[in-house]
């Protein structure tokens, strides 16, 4: 069992950063992907970035390419996500997600991961 661990999450104004980690109780990260998703009320649950942790492949959705880098900490068996020039279409509850045996083409799909934080929200707001 895999618990999922999310900070980071607050309020910053348009053009600011912010930093969310996702850290794993229970086991750690290897042979896991790992991956951000957000999701605003009424709207499906949308992937933002993901990590291959053995490897370190990046994957990112296009409204956040350029601003958003998603990095791992072996060390503190750790996800991050660094986030800048926010604006308000990033405004979300974020939520950290683990999975292990997911085919490149298939991480994007929140159904594949196994493993949810509880979600951190993030406001851009001036």
């Amino acid at each position: 069992q895999v618990q999922l661990v999310e900070s980071g999450g607050g309020m910053v104004q348009p053009g600011g950063s912010l930093r969310l980690s996702c850290g794993a109780s229970g086991r750690t990260f290897s042979s896991y992907t790992v991956a951000w998703f957000r999701q605003t009320p009424g709207k499906e649950r949308e992937f933002v970035a993901a990590i291959r942790w053995s490897g370190g492949s990046t994957f990112y959705a296009d409204p956040v390419k350029g601003r958003f880098t998603i990095a791992r900490d072996f060390a503190e068996n750790t996800v991050y996500l660094q986030m800048n020039r926010l604006n308000s279409e990033d405004t979300a509850v974020y939520y950290c997600a683990a999975g292990r045996g997911i085919i490149v083409s298939s991480t994007r799909t929140p159904e594949n991961y196994n493993y949810w934080g509880q979600g951190t929200r993030v406001t851009v707001s001036s």
